[in-house]
C-alpha cells in the first residue's frame, strides 16, 4: 500500500488551534503529532496510511478489549436510540445506571463489603470523588481535623488538585503549588530502588508499612482522613508490592481508624490476572476507584466503590459531590457490555496466562542483557 504523508491542513490543525495534554504548541509546530485516523482490532491506522500494532492500549492503557469490541459499540447506539442524557442528581436517574451499580456489587467482582457505587467522568474524577467522600465521611461524624492524606512517593492519582498534590512526579505538581494542603508521602515498596536499600521483599513490605504508621502517630492519627496507593504503581515505575505490603498497610489503618483507598484506575479489571490487584492480597479497601479499562476507551467513564463502612454514614447526610456528564447512560451502557465481554471471554485468566509467559521472556531478556537492570510486572500490566 503507497504510504503519504497526512494532508497540510490537518498538519496546520494540529500545530496551529489543538493542544495536547502533556505537551507544547513549540513541539507541535517543530513537528506534527501522528495522528491516528482508525483502529481495528488491536492495529491502528495514521495518518499516512500505515498500519501499526498498538501496543499501548490506545496511548494511555485504556483500550484493553481493542477496536473491534462490537458488543459495545451496539450498547451504545442501542442506548443512543433510547435515552442518549439526562441528569442523575437528586430526584432523577437512568436504568444504564441503576443497573451498573447493582451488577457492580452483586453480581461481578466486587470485594465483600462493599455498598454503594459512585459513577465518575473518568479517572482522576474518581479520585477526586474519594479524597471529598474521605474528607465528609469524617466531618458527618464531627472529626473535622481529619483532613489529610498520606500516599506513596511513586504514586500517581491524576491530573485534579487532589490527585496532583498526591502525584510523586514533582514535573506534574511544581507549575500549580501550592497543592491541596495536608498530603504527605512514604517511601513505596520497590525492591530495586528503595532508601533502605533492602533486598528482601518481606524485610521492605514491613519497613514500609511502618514508615506509614509512623508517619500517622507523627502527624497525630486524629488529623489523618486516609491512606491511598495504587496496588501497583503506574506512572511511577510499576512497582508491585512484597505480599506482605497491603495486608500490613490494611492493619495499620485498622489500628489507627484511617480508611484506605485503593487507587485502581491502572490496574483494574483483569489487567494484573484478577479482577483488581488488590485481589492478589485478599486486601478490602475502604473506597476503590477505578477507570480506563472500565469501558475499554469506548467511552469515557470512571468509579468509586464504597464500603458499607463508609457508605451508611451517608444514608441521611447528602453527598456533596456531582459532575455534569457522570453517571452517563452512554457510559453506563459501555461498561456493562465491557465487563461482560471481560467475564463471557474468560480475559481475566487469559491475562494472568499471557502475563506468566511475558514476564518469563522478559526474564530471559534480562538475564541476557547487562543493560536490563529489573523486570517488574504483574499479570499483562
Amino acid at each position: 500500500m503507497a504510504v503519504s504523508d497526512p494532508p497540510a491542513d490537518a498538519r496546520h490543525d494540529d500545530a496551529s488551534y489543538f493542544w495536547h495534554g502533556m505537551g507544547s504548541p513549540a513541539e507541535g509546530r517543530a513537528k506534527p503529532a501522528k495522528e491516528i485516523a482508525s483502529g481495528d482490532g488491536i492495529y491502528v491506522t495514521d495518518g499516512a496510511g500505515r498500519r501499526l500494532l498498538d501496543a499501548t492500549s490506545g496511548g494511555l492503557a485504556n483500550v484493553t478489549l481493542g477496536y473491534s469490541a462490537d458488543a459495545i459499540k451496539r450498547a451504545i447506539a442501542a442506548q443512543l436510540e433510547t435515552l442518549p442524557y439526562f441528569s442523575s442528581f437528586r430526584g432523577t436517574t437512568n436504568r444504564p445506571a441503576e443497573e451498573l451499580s447493582r451488577r457492580l456489587i452483586e453480581d461481578w467482582f466486587a470485594p465483600d463489603g462493599m455498598r454503594r457505587v459512585f459513577l465518575s467522568s473518568g479517572g482522576s474524577d474518581a479520585v477526586e470523588t474519594a479524597l471529598r467522600l474521605a474528607r465528609q465521611y469524617w466531618k458527618i461524624q464531627g472529626a473535622r481535623d481529619r483532613y489529610k492524606f498520606i500516599a506513596l512517593r511513586n504514586g500517581y492519582h491524576g491530573s485534579h488538585f487532589g490527585g496532583a498534590s498526591l502525584n510523586s512526579k514533582a514535573n506534574i505538581r511544581r507549575q500549580y503549588e501550592p497543592l491541596l494542603q495536608g498530603c504527605f508521602h512514604i517511601p513505596t515498596p520497590c525492591i530495586y530502588r528503595n532508601p533502605f536499600d533492602e533486598r528482601d521483599p518481606i524485610r521492605l513490605g514491613a519497613l514500609c508499612a511502618r514508615m506509614l504508621e509512623e508517619e500517622i502517630v507523627f502527624q497525630g492519627p486524629d488529623t489523618v482522613a486516609a491512606f491511598i496507593a495504587e496496588p501497583v504503581t503506574g506512572a511511577g515505575g510499576l512497582v508491585v508490592p512484597p505480599p506482605n505490603f497491603w495486608p500490613s498497610v490494611r492493619a495499620v489503618c485498622d489500628k489507627y481508624g484511617v480508611l484506605l483507598i485503593a487507587d485502581e484506575v491502572l490496574s483494574g479489571f483483569g489487567r494484573t490476572g484478577r479482577w483488581f490487584a488488590v485481589d492478589h492480597d485478599g486486601v478490602t479497601p475502604d473506597l476503590m476507584t477505578m477507570a480506563k479499562a472500565l469501558t475499554g476507551g469506548y467511552a469515557p467513564g470512571g468509579a468509586v466503590i464504597v464500603s458499607d463502612r463508609v457508605a451508611h454514614h451517608f444514608d441521611d447526610a447528602v453527598l456533596s459531590c456531582g459532575l455534569t456528564s457522570y453517571a452517563h447512560p452512554l457510559v453506563c451502557a459501555a461498561i456493562v457490555a465491557a465487563i461482560e465481554t471481560y467475564r463471557d471471554d474468560g480475559l481475566v485468566e487469559r491475562a494472568a496466562t499471557l502475563g506468566q509467559r511475558l514476564r518469563s521472556r522478559l526474564t530471559a531478556l534480562a538475564l541476557a542483557h547487562p543493560h536490563i537492570a529489573d523486570v517488574r510486572g504483574l499479570g499483562l500490566l
